[in-house]
This record gives C-alpha cells, sequence and structure tokens, in this order.
C-alpha cells in the first residue's frame, strides 16, 4: 500500500497527460465526422444513382470492416506500399492518422444517421413548403433540420459514447493515450513495472468522461423537447 501512495502522483500525472491526448483525439472526430458525415449522407441520397452507389459502398466498406484495421492501412500503408511515410514517426504524426481514420469512419456511421433522419421527416412538409414559395434550401435549414436533430440525438449520443471508448484503440499505432499510459506502468514507465492498477484506474476516467458527455447530450434532448 506504501508502495502504491508512493506511485500515485507519478500515475496521475502520466494518465493526465495520455486523457488529454483522449480528449483532443475525441474533440478533432466530432469536428470533422459532424460536417463530413453530412456532405456523405446528401451524396447517399444523391439523385445520380451512380454517384449515390458509390458512396453508399464506400459506406459499407467502411462501416463493414474494423476500425482498428482501417487504422493500421491509414498509417502504414503510404510507408510499406509507397515508401512514403507521411506521417513520420513523431507523436503528432501518429495523432493526425488516427483523426483521419477516426472521422472518416465516424462520418460514415454518422451519415446513417442523418439519411434516416431526413428520411423520417414527412414529405408534406416539404411540398407546404414549397407551396408558400420557400426554397429547398430554406425548407432544410427552417423545416427539416432542427426536426432532424432532435430525431437523431439518442441514436448519436450511442455513438459519441462509443467513441469516448474507441479512442483506446489508437493506441495500436502507438499513440499515447491514456490506456497507452496506464498499461506503460506494467512494462518499466517512470521506473515503476508490473503494476496493473493504473491501467484498471484508467476506468474512473472513461465513467467521469462518458458521464459528463450524457449528461450534456440528456440536456440538449430535453431543449429539443418542443417538437414532440
Amino acid at each position: 500500500m506504501e508502495q502504491i501512495i508512493e506511485q500515485f502522483p507519478i500515475v496521475i500525472k502520466a494518465l493526465n497527460v495520455g486523457f488529454l491526448q483522449t480528449i483532443k483525439l475525441f474533440l478533432v472526430t466530432l469536428i470533422g465526422a459532424f460536417p463530413l458525415g453530412l456532405l456523405i449522407a446528401f451524396g447517399s441520397m444523391s439523385q445520380c444513382k451512380i454517384f449515390g452507389g458509390f458512396i453508399k459502398i464506400i459506406v459499407w466498406i467502411v462501416r463493414g470492416t474494423p476500425l482498428m484495421i482501417q487504422l493500421l492501412i491509414i498509417y502504414y500503408f503510404p510507408g510499406l506500399v509507397f515508401h512514403s511515410p507521411i506521417w513520420g514517426s513523431g507523436e503528432s504524426g501518429r495523432f493526425w492518422a488516427a483523426a483521419i481514420a477516426f472521422i472518416f469512419n465516424y462520418a460514415c456511421y454518422f451519415s446513417e444517421i442523418y439519411r434516416g433522419g431526413i428520411q423520417s421527416i414527412p414529405a408534406g412538409q416539404i411540398e407546404a413548403g414549397l407551396v408558400l414559395g420557400m426554397t429547398k434550401k430554406q425548407i432544410f435549414f427552417h423545416v427539416t433540420l432542427l426536426q432532424m436533430v432532435k430525431r437523431i440525438i439518442p441514436p448519436m449520443s450511442n455513438e459519441i459514447i462509443t467513441l469516448v471508448k474507441d479512442t483506446s484503440l489508437a493506441r495500436i499505432i502507438a499513440l499515447q493515450e491514456i490506456i497507452w499510459a496506464g498499461q506503460a506502468f506494467m512494462k518499466g514507465s517512470y521506473g515503476i513495472s508490473g503494476a496493473i492498477w493504473p491501467l484498471f484506474f484508467t476506468g474512473i476516467y472513461y465513467l467521469a468522461f462518458n458521464g459528463i458527455i450524457s449528461y450534456l447530450l440528456g440536456r440538449l434532448e430535453q431543449k429539443l423537447d418542443y417538437f414532440r
């Protein structure tokens, strides 16, 4: 017990650094995936069957293969195949490789949620907007969008909470997120080896972060209750 007390400040400091990397990857993924997912959704609903079909195939491939494989391909493929390691070997390169993989993966999942939300709006509302002289752009932003947001909050919340936990997959390319930081104390990090308790302690970080995210999403859903 005395040994754990002595190690505690060192462990917490390392976990905090790893957790900041986890939060950074989470936020960058959301910032990129939200708009990209909407663009992909519009592409999959395109009236051009060839283009729409092509987008649907890409979404099917991304959703049908493990994110871990996509991370490995994006990070290692340029260097192994084209002999051009565009990401370099530093932490910054690993982070941006992971960010691109996460953004594209979650954009494809978000696109299906967006598409379902858009198509769930009754066609009569769109027709009524056209009769009133509104443009399609005005109808989307003033009629469809807010109703769509209300309907997609529950499934989107599940994906966002899953994203918090999926950030741990980035350690497969040696990104030093919180799980990497906790696991390092089993291998001799900071002169501490054979300590497994820091790895279990990372769960507290995930629980706290997911609790905050769930609360914020719940408040957002309450604010949109007037669309019932």
